[in-house]
Formats: C-alpha cells, sequence, structure tokens
C-alpha cells in the first residue's frame, strides 16, 4: 500500500502541545493527529489522542461511505433492501438496477470506494485510521505509563483496529494487514491477505482487547468507551459471517461449532460488563423497543455505541448531533422524512409473531411450518394487528408523533402543536388522471404539499409519547447543520438483542435448534410476541432468525449485511455464478444448502422483485383538491370532515382505538395506491426488476483506488485499470 500510506503518513510529523481533554467522553473532541511521541507519556496526552481515534472511527448518522457503515438510512445499502426501494438516477452507484452495471473502470458507473476514500485528509482515508491506530499501539507500549495505564489503553485501541478492518473484509474480503506505522518511501508495500488471515487478525486484535479490558468498568464520565462485552460482541458478528454462506460455500460445520462454543461462552462476559436487553418495567404496546434509542447515561442495550449533544450552534466546536431524528421527521415539522418500501411493511410479524398471508411467498418455509392466525385485511389497513414492532418502525396517516417544539415557527402554515402532532399524510390529486396514475403527483394536507411520503421511517424516533423528556434541542427556525432537531440520542450500533440473535444463528447452525429458538425467544419477549410453534427443522429455524433480524433490526443498517452473507439475491446458485465476468473460480461454487441457500431457507430471492410504495388517498368524491397543503386545498376538511384524535401507541385503549381508525377513517374515506418505487423505463414504461450481480458479493477497487495501489491485484470479476482492464486475479475465498 506503499502509495496510499504516502497520502497519510506526512499527516503525522508535526509536534504540537496538547490541551487538556474533557471529562465528558466523545462529546469534546479536537484534533491531535499532529503528535510526536511524548505525547504518549501521560495520560492527559495519550487520552486526547485516543479520544480523537475514537471520534473518527466511531460510527455517525449518515449513509454509507468509506468512513462508516450504513445507519439505516436511504443510501446505497438500504436501497439494496427490502426498507427502501428505488435504484437512482441510472447515474450513480447502485447495487440492485437490471439496467446499470458497476464498473471498476473510470469510463462506466463506479463501483463505490469503500476501501480508500480520500486522497489529503488522513481522516478522510480508511488507511489513515489505521495508521492512526497503529502509531497509537507503538506510542502507548513504548510509553513511559504504568503497565495497568497500557493495557487499558491498548484494550481500546485493539478493539477500534478490528473494528475498521471489520468494515473493509465484509466488503472485499481480503485486504492488507498493517501492523505497523509505513514510512512513505517505495519499498513500503503490504500485500492483500486472505479473507482467514484476515478474519484471525481481526479475532486476535478482539480477544486481546477483551483480556487488557477484563473488569474495566466505566465512570458516568466515560460512558461509551468499548468494555471487553463490546471486544467480544463484535468477534461474535465476525465469527457469524465466517461462518455464513458467503465465505464458507461447503457449509464446514467446524465453522458454526466453533462459533457457538466460544460465542456461547463470551455471553456470560459480556453480561458481566452489564449488558443486556433495555428492559423498563413498564412495557406498554412495545414501547421498552422503542426506548432502548432514547436512553442517556449508560443504556445496557447499547454493547457499541456512539455518544452525541445537543448543542445547536453553527460556531460551536464542542457540536456533536445525531441527523437521525432530523432524517426521519416528516416536512412540516422541519425534518426530511424518508419513505418505508411498501415490501417490507407488507412483510412484518402479525400480533401473534407470524409472516401475513399476504406475504407469506418471502419466507414460505417458515409461513408453512407457523401458519398465522391472524387474517386480516393487511392490504387495506396495514396496522391491524401487528407486532408491536410495527409502531414503532412506521408512521402512517392517523397515528400520533409527538414532538418538542413548534414548526409554525419556521413555517405559518405548519402544525403548530408538536406536543399533539398526528401525521396525516393522505393524500390527493389535482385530476382524475392523475389520481388514476401510479406515478401521478399526489398532495398531503398540513403543509405537507408534495411531500407526504405515503408511510414513513419511525424507527429509532424520540417520539414525546415514549420519551417525555426529549434529546434533542429544537430550533425550527434556525436549520443549523442539517435541520431543527439537535438530538444527543445514542446510535447504537451493535446492541444486545444482536448479539442474542447472532448467537442464535450460530446455535442453529450448529445444530442445536433448542438453543437457537431459546435466544430467539429472548428478543421476540421483549418485542411482546409470542414463539414459534414449530421450529424443528434447521431450515425453518433459520429462517425464522433471519427474518426476526430482519424486523428487529429494521432500519439499523444490518439487513443488507445479512442479505450479502446469506446471498439472499440469488442463493448463490451455479447459474448465478456463471454471470461473473471473467469466470468465476471453483472455491466460489456453493457445495453446502444444497447448491442455493434460498431454496434451503424457503426464501424468495430478491432479484427479479421490485419494491414499490404506497399511500392511502382520498376516495371518490373526495379525491380532487389543491396543490398548496392548506385546509382549503383538502377535500376531506373541505367537505366538512373532522379529523378524530391520533391513535396513541401508549394508550390503554390501543387496539379499540385501531379498530376505529379503520372503520372510521380508512374505510370511509381512504384507499391504498400503488406508488412507483424501484424503476421504469421511461419510454416504454416497462417496470424494471431488482438484480444484484454475482461479483457484488465481493467488491472490486475503482479504479481511482487501483492507480494509487499499482500492487495491489484486483478481485475476481472486476476490471483492473493496472492491468489494461483485464478481469482481477485475487480471490478472496482461496486460502
Amino acid at each position: 500500500m506503499k502509495r496510499t500510506i504516502k497520502y497519510v503518513s506526512v499527516c503525522l510529523v508535526t509536534a504540537m502541545a496538547l490541551s487538556a481533554c474533557s471529562d465528558q467522553f466523545l462529546q469534546d473532541k479536537r484534533n491531535f493527529d499532529d503528535v510526536n511521541t511524548d505525547v504518549y507519556n501521560t495520560m492527559e496526552g495519550a487520552n486526547a489522542r485516543l479520544n480523537d481515534i475514537y471520534a473518527w472511527s466511531l460510527p455517525q448518522s449518515v449513509s454509507l461511505n468509506w468512513k462508516y457503515p450504513s445507519c439505516g438510512l436511504n443510501d446505497l445499502a438500504g436501497m439494496s433492501t427490502e426498507e427502501y426501494s428505488g435504484f437512482g438516477d441510472g447515474k450513480s452507484a447502485s447495487f440492485v438496477s437490471e439496467v446499470v452495471e458497476l464498473s471498476s473502470m473510470s469510463s462506466g458507473v463506479s463501483v463505490p470506494d469503500l476501501f480508500k476514500g480520500g486522497n489529503d485528509n488522513i481522516q478522510e482515508m480508511a488507511w489513515g485510521r489505521i495508521r492512526n491506530i497503529n502509531d497509537f499501539i507503538a506510542g502507548i507500549t513504548g510509553s513511559t505509563l504504568e503497565e495497568s495505564e497500557k493495557n487499558i489503553m491498548l484494550g481500546q485501541a485493539y478493539f477500534l483496529r478490528a473494528w475498521c478492518y471489520y468494515n473493509l473484509v465484509k466488503w472485499y474480503g481480503g485486504v492488507p494487514i498493517v501492523t505497523e506505522v509505513l514510512e512513505p518511501v517505495e519499498g513500503s508495500f503490504t500485500p492483500r491477505s486472505s479473507a482467514k488471515a484476515c478474519i484471525e487478525f481481526m479475532l486476535s486484535d478482539l480477544e486481546l482487547s477483551a483480556s487488557l479490558l477484563e473488569g474495566k468498568t466505566w465512570g458516568s464520565d466515560d460512558w461509551g468507551r468499548v468494555t471487553a462485552g463490546t471486544a467480544l460482541a463484535l468477534k461474535g458478528r465476525i465469527l457469524l459471517m465466517w461462518a455464513s454462506p458467503l465465505f464458507n460455500r461447503a457449509n464446514d460445520q467446524t465453522r458454526w461449532t466453533t462459533a457457538y462454543q466460544e460465542m456461547k461462552a463470551d455471553l456470560e462476559k459480556i453480561k458481566a460488563c452489564g449488558y443486556g436487553l433495555y428492559k423498563s418495567g413498564s412495557n406498554v404496546n412495545g414501547s421498552d423497543f422503542a426506548a432502548q434509542f432514547t436512553q442517556q447515561g449508560f443504556n445496557p442495550e447499547a454493547v457499541f455505541v456512539s455518544l452525541f449533544n445537543n448543542k445547536a450552534g453553527n460556531s460551536d466546536p464542542d457540536q456533536r448531533t445525531n441527523t437521525w431524528e432530523n432524517s426521519i421527521r416528516p416536512r412540516n415539522t422541519q425534518g426530511s422524512g424518508m419513505r418505508a418500501s411498501a415490501m417490507l411493511v407488507d412483510m412484518f410479524p402479525m400480533k401473534d409473531g407470524r409472516i401475513p398471508a399476504s406475504a407469506a411467498n418471502h419466507y414460505y418455509k417458515l409461513a408453512a411450518a407457523n401458519p398465522s392466525s391472524f387474517t386480516d385485511d393487511i392490504y387495506n389497513y396495514p396496522f391491524m394487528n401487528r407486532d408491536p414492532r410495527f409502531y414503532h418502525t412506521f408512521g402512517l396517516p392517523g397515528f400520533r408523533w409527538a414532538y418538542n417544539g413548534n414548526a409554525s415557527e419556521a413555517d405559518e402554515n405548519n402544525p403548530s402543536d408538536g406536543a399533539n402532532y398526528t401525521l396525516w399524510n393522505y393524500a390527493w390529486y389535482t385530476s382524475t388522471d392523475d389520481a388514476g396514475k401510479a406515478e401521478g403527483t399526489a398532495y398531503y394536507g398540513d403543509n405537507l404539499k408534495d411531500n407526504g411520503n405515503g408511510v414513513y421511517v419511525r424507527k429509532k424516533s424520540d417520539d414525546l409519547d415514549i420519551n417525555s423528556a426529549s434529546l434533542y434541542n429544537y430550533v425550527a427556525t434556525k436549520r443549523v447543520n442539517g435541520g431543527p432537531f439537535h438530538s444527543g440520542a445514542q446510535l447504537i450500533e451493535l446492541r444486545y438483542a444482536e448479539v442474542l440473535l447472532n448467537l442464535a444463528e450460530v446455535a442453529c447452525g450448529a445444530g442445536d435448534l433448542g438453543a437457537a429458538a431459546d435466544y430467539l425467544q429472548q428478543v421476540r419477549d421483549r418485542a411482546g410476541v409470542p414463539a414459534y410453534s414449530n421450529l424443528s427443522d434447521q431450515a425453518v429455524c433459520m429462517s425464522a432468525i433471519l427474518y426476526e433480524r430482519q424486523v428487529e433490526l429494521a432500519y439499523e443498517g444490518k439487513r443488507f449485511d445479512d442479505m450479502r452473507r446469506w446471498m439472499l439475491f440469488d442463493g448463490g446458485t451455479a447459474a448465478a455464478l456463471a454471470e461473473v465476468p471473467g469466470g468465476a473460480p471453483s472455491t466460489w461454487k456453493l457445495t453446502g444448502w444444497g447448491g442455493n441457500t434460498c431454496e434451503w431457507l424457503g426464501f424468495l430471492p430478491m432479484n427479479g422483485q421490485r419494491r414499490d410504495n404506497m399511500e392511502f388517498k382520498t376516495k371518490s368524491p373526495n379525491e380532487i383538491g389543491g396543490k398548496n397543503g392548506t385546509a382549503a386545498d383538502d377535500p376531506l376538511l373541505r367537505s366538512g370532515w373532522t379529523r378524530p384524535a391520533g391513535v396513541n401507541i401508549k394508550s390503554a385503549t390501543f387496539d379499540a382505538d385501531l379498530e376505529s381508525l379503520r372503520d372510521n377513517v380508512y374505510a370511509v374515506y381512504l384507499e391504498r395506491k400503488k406508488k412507483i418505487g424501484d424503476g421504469r423505463d421511461d419510454v416504454t414504461k416497462a417496470e424494471q426488476h431488482i438484480h444484484f450481480r454475482p461479483q457484488y458479493y465481493f467488491l472490486g477497487f475503482p479504479q481511482s483506488v487501483s492507480e494509487k495501489n499499482v500492487g495491489l491485484p484486483q478481485t475476481i470479476g472486476w476490471q483492473d485499470a493496472n492491468n489494461g482492464g483485464a478481469y482481477g486475479t485475487f480471490d478472496p475465498l482461496a486460502e
């Protein structure tokens, strides 16, 4: 990696004095990249350096890029799953477009660079952060600090290095393993290692981290730092990834049993660090599930977490706000709003925790073995008799979504009473012609105008009905730094529910179906859904776990990783592998799971499907209105209709309120309408379908990366800009 390292190594040669670090860890940061070795001889200096590394390594509430993993936004990863729809504009990257194939050459639509990043800023480069961590490890190791002080510092650094590598290896399989601070000279080069070597390296770092941090607890000023439990939880995620079909094409049982034995033993150590499912003791209609995302201070669910503050000043150097609330809140609260795919809305479980009949073809083995006892019409009334998590994941017309603020301060036409805000995003049209078209422009009331989104993503929201002491500073008249919700809510990258689901999955893979069902049910119990009646078949049990992951972890940036791990786009079939440009090696052939993971699981492959959206439009004769989103434009209000109170998720009469919403609003005034989600041909209007190409399971380097790393071989299935465009030779699965 000589040419990449050359860009970043010069950032570390200037010595500087360091000011004291704030006691409030992760909420007071400066840039401490330019240091000399003396900085590591004091706890003050070493902590400042470590805090800076944390700041640039921790996940953020932003779209997937080379610095950060997806956090659940409608980014490249999210739009490759059931959570969102759309293939983009045809000019930018999409993993699931059937008409645009990503290329590693600059002449085409480029495969995203998730390997290197920017050239001129150490924080803008994945390998710059790894270099900083290696510098820190060397500096602390050679420092004059006490051995116990060194251990605590190093334990955190080894975790952060493994975390950075995990975010490379999951995309590329094998990457260079760099453990020293390389100098910017021609001889500084590290070859690309196999996936197996990278897995072993990450596991070694995490085991070392856990041993160095064993028994270490953090006070309130240091809450958010990694612990031994954090290291072991990430270790479990990596062991699961290594056992999964993407890396384990032959279904080697030793990987499953090893992962199960180690993760089962590690669970007790994780729990000993204070981690567990968040429970308040007063769970109402899934309120504990929602409240876990709005905790301050120690949160047992938050095994690996980024902390934020709610400072709203543009000039405040300490501002570090979570932008998620801005992203999901409707436009008439001054948010941006994100539209949920109708596919996931329809797939979500019923109140008995099972798949609705209308979506049973997605997990057909699981649905056949465990049919739902609810037969309500979820097409027209998707909110009836659903899993309690449904109401905390999606926002539909007629539901309260209270917040602490007043959006009319920014626009007098916005609803003013945030504490009683109800989402009334039903749609109407300005002509009967538009009303009959899936692509017709809809308009919405309460000043939403043409931005009503049909069904909103509500997951992880700081709902005033759930959290009466909101974590955000609402500044409606000052859309500074992205919006009015300057939130200090935690961003949980790895939570305890995932730890249990990871363990359930490896238990199932190892053949201990009883234990797998027990771990699975712990998560479902917190959600308030009953157990499955039949998980005696391994494929059905595994399918249930993957379905639970899809529901429990929705809009947290985890689904695309799961779909890649299990090759759920095409099942990993021989026919699919035949599409790999330049040919796929024998190591890529899936010989386990009957040669088709989708068929083995009983899962409908994503390839060939499409995701559309839904809205609820006003029925004739009240389907024609105006464009301005005022009461005079709203055909229902204009007709004299009075809106009822919004449904409160925490109401003691919740079920009766749902029935009233169905019978008195939806059944009388509203009807579901399809809205175009995934693309169509501009001329013929023919619908396009998902097509994830098999070479995307392991990404190649875009030309900009290859040209600055001339010694690194290109991944199989991708053209090599350093070799005249010939297809790559690096096999991530070769040992």
